[in-house]
């Protein structure tokens, strides 16, 4: 009798991208993430998940409401490919108001499923295949590895070394060659939270124009900056004819599970991505793209807000961290902190952060995630003792997960 294997090899050209980036084993097998393994670590002992990157909360209570107006009014069918008209002006309204932008909404505007389907889409549409490169900052999103790796492409990572997590500008030069198709720039940054330097974001600029690559940027925490407000690449000179930026509404409003997201840019990019998004999720989300139109309308006092909210909620776990006998490095943006626990990991008999943080569920009930996975095995040195808090959480949550934190410290 033939014997059938378990688990068929892999057979297509994105499994064997995969596996060349280190996204599936030579069997084609995947062993499940370390966000999945440290939720079920949550699970099991009961501990607090600061490890995922999801509100405990919901969002202003006008967005809200207008979905539940949109699903009882029987705005429940497919909506239009672009999205909905009132949504891609909202956006258009959007662009111009916090950076002074002039986009289209029906020509240059694409509503998409979150923004992760958004950089599918993208980087399907405009890398050609193998040759083409993508550079991208590392840490990086893990969604970037695995997409890349469907389009055909290679990355170049250009490393954001701690504590400041700015790119080296002569790194960054020689990342990007004429063999760069797109420049992915994730700014405000996930995972570390930095936000890019006025020199960084010329250089990035300057280097697309001299080697006619695309700029692409995910700016999913753009009103989630504390300081200096976000400024778009796309606002620079020079920079918008070759920009495609992206944003949703999952992060600002506190819907992440709407997954309604959005690119703005060029006619003839836009329609390129369109070629490949009306082959992906075709259209989403048919209830909640108006409710998302009445968010970004809201008044600067709701975004302001938010802000401020979130730096209180960082600050608060910050003080945990701080006790707990981490080295805090303070975030500028978004929904997370980073924390260096070198000094613990030696207090505690740890090997380095991955270590500690199967071991923090235990000690401290308390979820967290290695900065490690989110970078590249020659980068890994850089950050081994460094972990990822996600402080997007209540602030009665937070607390008590401060004080559990500090708990580990007492004699």
């Amino acid at each position: 009798m033939q014997r059938i294997p378990s688990t068929p090899p892999p057979r297509g050209a994105w499994q064997r991208a995969a596996r060349g980036a280190g996204l599936l084993a030579p069997d084609g097998t995947s062993a499940p993430t370390i966000f999945a393994e440290m939720s079920a670590l949550a699970v099991q002992t009961g501990a607090i998940n600061l490890g995922q990157g999801f509100p405990d909360e919901d969002g202003p209570a006008e967005v809200l409401d207008a979905a539940r107006e949109a699903i009882s009014t029987g705005r429940n069918q497919y909506p239009p490919g672009r999205g909905e008209p009132d949504l891609r002006q909202a956006v258009s309204e959007h662009q111009s108001r916090f950076y002074g932008l002039a986009v289209d909404p029906d020509r240059e505007v694409l509503i998409t499923a979150g923004a992760t389907e958004a950089l599918a889409a993208t980087l399907l549409g405009l890398i050609d295949g193998p040759g083409d490169e993508v550079v991208v900052f590392e840490p990086t999103y893990d969604a970037y590895a695995a997409l890349i790796a469907l389009a055909g492409a290679t990355p170049v990572p250009v490393p954001l070394r701690p504590p400041l997590f700015q790119p080296d500008v002569e790194e960054l030069r020689r990342a990007v060659t004429d063999r760069t198709r797109l420049i992915l720039v994730n700014d405000p940054h996930n995972p570390t939270g930095t936000t890019f330097g006025t020199d960084v974001r010329d250089e990035i600029v300057r280097l697309a124009e001299k080697h006619d690559a695309i700029i692409v940027t995910d700016e999913v925490y753009e009103h989630l900056v504390f300081g200096s407000p976000h400024v778009p690449l796309a606002t620079l000179e020079g920079a918008r004819e070759r920009t495609l930026s992206i944003s949703s509404a999952g992060k600002t409003f506190s819907v992440t599970g709407w997954k309604v997201g959005w690119i703005t840019g060029p006619a003839h990019l836009i329609d390129a991505v369109i070629a490949v998004k009306q082959w992906l999720t075709y259209v989403n989300g048919a209830p909640f793209q108006p409710a998302v139109a009445v968010g970004l309308r809201l008044p600067d006092e709701f975004f302001l807000g938010a802000a401020a909210t979130l730096h209180d909620k960082h600050a608060l776990l910050s003080t945990g961290l701080d006790a707990a006998g981490f080295s805090v490095i303070a975030p500028q943006a978004g929904y997370f902190t980073v924390a260096d626990a070198r000094e613990l990991c030696k207090a505690h008999g740890r090997r380095d952060a991955d270590d500690l943080c199967r071991w923090l569920p235990d000690a401290a009930g308390v979820v967290a995630i290695p900065v490690t996975a989110f970078v590249t095995a020659e980068h890994r040195d850089d950050y081994s003792t460094l972990v990822r808090f996600a402080a997007c959480k209540r602030l009665d949550v937070i607390a008590d997960a401060s004080e559990r934190l500090a708990a580990i410290a007492r004699p």
